[in-house]
């Protein structure tokens, strides 16, 4: 079947919007009309090959959409039922039937080898010449996408579809990374690094969380606000001020808790600094390939934590789900974050988010 993806033909090359093949559902498989994809940067990390991902292919990893058709043995999901495309999992490993499938050990494969689990790709050029599929099991920058029946949410009705493909990842990842990776005490300080998708999410979990004192670390003044109106309790403007000074300063010592949501490895170490004996500093943004980080060494021995966190940790469809939830009822208001750009503006939405200008670009597909 002919559909629209936005291709990308080589390392660093633009996001280029042009008809491909997509096959039919095999054994396993769901075909998805897609609604809208965010992009992440995690997109543009591949596109530079900074996580491993063979090019020409279709990125796009924050899909939602309808399903229209299923592939011999697929249950769970049925033709016409609206679902975010959530990340792949092999559901047969140590780490996913230990109920953490965020890190299945064949994450790796299922997310950037380009093809289906143990078969080709999905995709092709319209003159035979292979395109590399299922990135992040789906390759969603696209008006369609295949992807397998284990990693589809369904969307409650009357929630609009076309807005839940972020809380695949972005949005995921902040929030569990409060939710199931901090998990917080009451009257706890948590201190967020960066305050785009990630961070904000973070913030607003937070705000769902028993966390007394949420503070906001970021260089834009506007995001700073849009943290405030979302539940942070303090900010702290890092163009002019020692935000470890300031976090201490707020908190009458250490933060409990820091999460850094940049991948700068300057800002990962001011994380770091911000907590102290038993404190958690998180390592959520991601950082060019090779990229390391140091710490104190003594200050690091008395207690305190760092951990990484990956796409939210625990099973990420019941992460997905809740935060569906949380936004029906009011409590993560995460459309606030969102702007809308037609696919054949990929490029623009590309830019508004490395620019800053946009938190969160959404892309509608054609159809």
């Amino acid at each position: 079947m002919q559909i629209t993806a936005a291709v990308v033909e080589e390392r660093h090359g633009p996001f280029v919007v042009r008809d491909v093949e997509i096959d039919d559902p095999g054994p396993g498989d769901v075909l998805v009309r897609v609604a809208a994809t965010g992009f992440c940067h995690t997109d543009g990390i591949a596109r530079d090959g900074d996580l491993p991902f063979p090019l020409p292919g279709v990125l796009g990893h924050e899909g939602a959409g309808t399903v229209v058709a299923v592939g011999e043995g697929v249950t769970g999901v049925r033709e016409g039922q609206d679902v975010v495309l959530g990340w792949p999992w092999c559901g047969s490993c140590d780490n996913c039937l230990a109920g953490q499938p965020r890190y299945c050990l064949r994450l790796g494969e299922l997310i950037g080898a380009g093809h289906r689990p143990g078969g080709p790709s999905a995709l092709r050029t319209t003159d035979g010449a292979p395109l590399a599929s299922h990135f992040f099991g789906q390759s969603s920058f696209a008006t369609y996408a295949m992807a397998t029946a284990s990693s589809l949410v369904p969307v409650p009705e009357g929630l609009p579809v076309e807005l839940m493909g972020p809380l695949a990842c972005g949005l995921a990842t902040g929030a569990g990374a409060v939710f199931n990776t901090l998990r917080p005490e009451p009257g706890s300080s948590i201190v967020v690094y960066g305050a785009g998708t990630v961070g904000l999410a973070a913030v607003m979990a937070a705000r769902n969380s028993a966390a007394t004192r949420i503070i906001a670390v970021d260089r834009h003044a506007g995001r700073l606000r849009v943290a405030t109106d979302l539940g942070a309790t303090d900010t702290v403007d890092a163009t002019d001020t020692d935000p470890v000074q300031a976090v201490t300063d707020i908190c009458g010592g250490p933060a409990d808790a820091a999460l850094d949501c940049t991948g700068v490895v300057s800002v990962l170490r001011q994380a770091i600094d911000s907590v102290g004996m038993l404190g958690t500093a998180v390592l959520i943004g991601g950082a060019p390939a090779g990229a390391e980080f140091s710490a104190d060494h003594m200050s690091t021995l008395w207690g305190k934590r760092i951990v990484g966190t990956l796409g939210g940790s625990g099973r990420g469809q019941v992460l997905i789900s809740s935060l569906m939830d949380l936004f029906a009822q009011g409590r993560f208001p995460f459309d606030r974050l969102v702007e809308y750009f037609p696919l054949e503006h990929v490029q623009d939405a590309v830019e508004a988010s490395y620019s800053g200008a946009v938190v969160k670009p959404v892309l509608r597909m054609p159809h």
